[in-house]
């Protein structure tokens, strides 16, 4: 059944003047089903731990207080280092509730990388624990501003002040800061694909803006027995506002797994905690399913719904899904400024592999030109999000700006500031029935001998071949045609880099798509480089070709 067109007429938003994170994912529930698990907590060496709503919200208020005495106001800007952990959450619940932003910061960045965030967003505060603190202690000297390191866990002794005796000092009767709708909750850094990270302001009410995507991709989330998963970072756009926030605005329960992601074990933890719902990544459903092809064969799973993100799934990892695991995967587009605003709900209409999926509802979505028009059917152009939905609301998805970068703000958008398109810098086609086909990042489309050239439909007919994990698409400089294709694979275990294998891969996709679209080179990788959201670094590989032709010939 197709509801689609039945779905965005009869939606409409409703946003509240005043509006706090903490009060909907954490307060309400606290005070109605306390003893309800809003954590499960699964610990490196195994050790599980599950925790309640009425912990989470004892200890946000006691964490709230600590942080008050330690000087944090309203809008300051207090840096979380931590990774799936219970006092994530409640780091985020108690800045929600001081009126503060929290900005998360990823455990694998090194000091550089967290030097730079911590001085642009001049946080005067981090939340530490024993995955980041070496890189944070590093960071320090060169951080003037921050003034008080709060160490986590194993970290503790090592920062300026430990979490168990500052929580232990405080009462659980904080009283919360009022907060609009408006006010800034996040502060979260972009991943820096396209140049130097900037930050992301992102208010209070894009929880709601994110909400319909949420629904609809998890077919349609809650119901009373849903248990979430996800391995995405909660320090990422993809964890925080696609998996921890909205799982706790529905008071259900999130599993935290504080493990590195194996193929395996993913089947291993849905099946332990039976995850109902989850979101991963293309390239996780990739290694799945080269690694355990037959999934229900080995693991009693109770999966209702996968959304993924990231990178085009294809539709290799579409049939996939939804052979092997029962569950036709919900393709979901985002990002952190205007997240979750295309994808599909397999409950609601169909879904077709290879789509991006449509619009959401309260969403209204377009295919534009370099002057802002909406492009014809079927033909390319930046993916864009409009100020205002197909009822002319204003919708609350949108981000505040980036942070000190009011020129790349302003350059974000296209037309009047009340009535304009945000531009994605992504490149899609919208099909006749509104399904948007994607073709790549726009500064990652390419042309070869005239041809337009989009990575991603060529990365998932290799990623089809037996042999091949995975794969990414770049420009090679040629001074006869501009640029030939070229294609790095990483190869599934088993197989063995060879030029026999290049050779049939190149034959693998001449049959397959058009003739000019085929690689004309193959060179095989141990690993491609991605970003710490599960992104492929396609411009890294591209300016690395960019070098090499470049670099003088030897005789």
């Amino acid at each position: 059944m197709d509801r689609y067109a039945e779905l965005h007429a009869g939606f409409r938003w409703h946003v509240p003047a005043d509006f706090n994170i903490a009060a909907v994912c954490c307060t309400r529930w606290a005070r109605e089903r306390p003893d309800a698990v809003a954590i499960r907590f699964e610990a490196e060496d195994g050790t599980r731990t599950d925790f309640t709503y009425g912990e989470l919200d004892r200890d946000a208020d006691r964490l709230a207080a600590a942080l008050r005495r330690l000087g944090v106001g309203r809008g300051d800007r207090v840096a979380l280092v931590l990774p799936q952990r219970f006092e994530t959450a409640v780091a985020h619940i108690a800045l929600y509730r001081l009126g503060a932003v929290a900005m998360p910061l990823s455990m694998l960045f090194g000091p550089d990388a967290l030097e730079y965030r911590l001085n642009d967003s001049e946080a005067l505060l981090a939340i530490v624990d024993e995955s980041g603190i070496a890189n944070v202690i590093a960071a320090r000297p060169l951080c003037p501003k921050l003034a008080t390191v709060i160490a986590v866990g194993a970290a503790e002794g090592q920062g300026d002040v430990d979490w168990t005796r500052a929580l232990s000092a405080e009462r659980a009767s904080f009283v919360a800061e009022k907060t609009r709708a408006d006010d800034a909750a996040v502060l979260i850094y972009t991943s820096g694909t396209t140049g130097p990270p900037k930050g992301t302001l992102i208010p209070h009410r894009v929880l709601i803006g994110n909400l319909p995507g949420f629904v609809c991709s998890q077919n349609w989330f809650p119901q009373d027995d849903a248990v979430f998963w996800s391995p995405a970072d909660w320090a990422w756009t993809g964890g925080l506002m696609d998996a921890l926030l909205p799982t706790l605005y529905f008071g259900r329960e999130i599993v935290a797994l504080q493990r590195r992601f194996a193929p395996e074990l993913a089947f291993e933890v849905m099946a332990r905690h039976r995850v109902t719902h989850t979101f991963l990544f293309p390239t996780a459903l990739k290694a799945m399913m080269k690694a355990v092809p037959a999934p229900r064969e080995r693991f009693a799973l109770s999966l209702r719904a996968i959304m993924s993100a990231g990178e085009a799934v294809g539709d290799a990892v579409f049939a996939w899904c939804r052979d092997a695991l029962g569950v036709v995967p919900n393709e979901m587009f985002g990002q952190t400024e205007i997240n979750y605003i295309v994808g599909n709900c397999a409950v609601r209409w169909p879904a077709r592999a290879g789509s991006m999926g449509r619009p959401y509802p309260g969403h209204r979505v377009a295919v534009i030109d370099d002057d802002g028009n909406e492009c014809p059917r079927g033909t390319p152009g930046d993916v864009a999000l409009h100020r205002r939905d197909v009822h002319g609301e204003r919708d609350p998805i949108f981000f505040l700006g980036y942070w000190k970068r009011d020129d790349a703000t302003r350059d974000k958008f296209t037309g009047d500031p009340d009535d304009s398109w945000c531009r994605t810098g992504d490149t899609a086609a919208m099909d006749g029935d509104g399904y948007l086909w994607y073709q790549g990042r726009s500064d990652d489309v390419f042309k070869a001998a005239g041809y337009r050239i989009g990575p991603s439909e060529i990365e998932n007919c290799l990623v089809k071949h037996a042999a091949v994990a995975n794969a990414a698409v770049v420009p090679k400089p040629d001074a006869e045609r501009g640029a030939l294709v070229k294609a790095f694979v990483v190869l599934a275990p088993g197989f063995a880099a060879s030029s026999d294998l290049a050779v049939e891969l190149q034959a693998h996709v001449r049959g397959k798509l058009a003739p000019y679209e085929y690689p004309k080179e193959i060179e095989f990788i141990d690993a491609l480089p991605m970003t710490t959201t599960g992104k492929v670094q396609r411009r890294v590989l591209r300016l690395r070709e960019a070098e090499k032709a470049k670099a003088p010939r030897s005789e």
